[in-house]
């Protein structure tokens, strides 16, 4: 599907920063203060094969990251998010071995002040890719993985409390996972398929969607998961072959498919994240699903929204592997590039 052209004065100001480690994910921070501004970056150094999760401050003129304060990862981060809780910054990273870490920074000047894990050893889960969504506010967090397993974590100051809410066995792979409320969120994974989850409702989902739109589309995955705090029933998923959705839970077995299946796509690879985009504004009482970004596989950051042409924000010979929307500034975006980089997109 072809982009939507940008009038030159709409098109967004980049800022390519080349980094000296693959990054693995970015998240914004949130804002200590009306000038100070950071991001947080899941680092994989390729020739030491150590990683780390760095805190960089936002330099504005000229614009550049620098290294703020860092924590050696003990495995390479395959998931990262970042909340607050009680005024302070609370960054919590799955890792490829299974492990889980949550970092707590210094609300005056953003800088790691403690840490507590979970080890591979303890057994979160018990082979690589697993997936961390953090509570708004910070005080617990949900992991899955491709193990079948769906944990609960608890934070406390100094350790971390587990509640296995359940395990396929390994019968059902889970990849992406999301809050939708304190006592609810939804999953992802294999076959395209969604689960939604109450906490009041131990043994299982409580709603399952599969895939049966398209029958080639049934070996993909979900990559990405997104809800909107306005409309908790509507589960919107990014994943293989230019896949994004989105599942009703008023409709369940019918998805409103945005990209792929019988909607051509903008990109037909990965797409590796999806979000609402917060910076378009759109009627609260409309029927029509909210506004997203992407980003993608074959280097391509774009806004799709139902019924429309996709608008290109970027594109990079390279993968795109994440990015994240400024919450309190949503005209910014930050993106994590394959080839050893982050761009930093400013909306006009």
């Amino acid at each position: 599907m072809a982009a939507t052209a940008m009038l030159e004065s709409e098109r967004p100001v980049i800022h390519r920063l080349p980094q000296h480690k693959y990054i693995d994910a970015v998240r914004w921070l949130p804002p200590l203060s009306t000038f100070d501004r950071f991001a947080v970056l899941a680092a994989f150094d390729t020739d030491s094969g150590s990683s780390s999760i760095e805190i960089h401050s936002l330099n504005p003129n000229p614009l550049s990251l620098q290294p703020h304060s860092s924590f050696s990862s003990s495995s390479r981060v395959s998931s990262l998010r970042a909340s607050q809780f009680l005024q302070k910054t609370v960054v919590a990273a799955s890792t490829a071995a299974g492990s889980l870490h949550i970092l707590f920074s210094d609300p005056a000047d953003a800088t790691f002040e403690s840490e507590v894990s979970m080890p591979e050893e303890e057994g979160l889960h018990s082979v690589p890719g697993s997936c961390v969504d953090l509570m708004d506010g910070g005080v617990e967090c949900v992991t899955v993985g491709e193990d079948g397993r769906v944990n609960l974590v608890s934070i406390g100051n100094s350790n971390l409390s587990r509640d296995r809410l359940f395990d396929s066995g390994g019968l059902v792979s889970y990849t992406a996972a999301k809050w939708a409320s304190p006592m609810e969120f939804a999953t992802g994974g294999y076959g395209f398929s969604l689960q939604w989850w109450d906490k009041r409702k131990p043994g299982g989902p409580v709603s399952q969607f599969k895939a049966n739109w398209d029958q080639k589309f049934t070996a993909g995955i979900v990559h990405s998961i997104d809800i909107h705090p306005s409309r908790k029933h509507t589960c919107l998923a990014g994943g293989s072959l230019g896949t994004v959705f989105a599942w009703d839970l008023r409709w369940q077995q019918q998805p409103i498919i945005l990209s792929g299946a019988e909607v051509q796509s903008i990109s037909e690879s990965e797409v590796w994240e999806v979000q609402y985009d917060r910076c378009i504004k759109s009627s609260a009482t409309s029927t029509r699903i909210l506004p997203a970004m992407i980003c993608s596989e074959d280097g391509i950051l774009a806004v799709i929204e139902q019924g429309e042409e996709p608008i290109e924000l970027l594109a990079e010979p390279c993968a795109i592997n994440g990015f994240d929307i400024d919450r309190h500034n949503p005209s910014d975006v930050i993106c994590s590039l394959e080839w050893e980089a982050v761009a930093i997109l400013t909306r006009r």
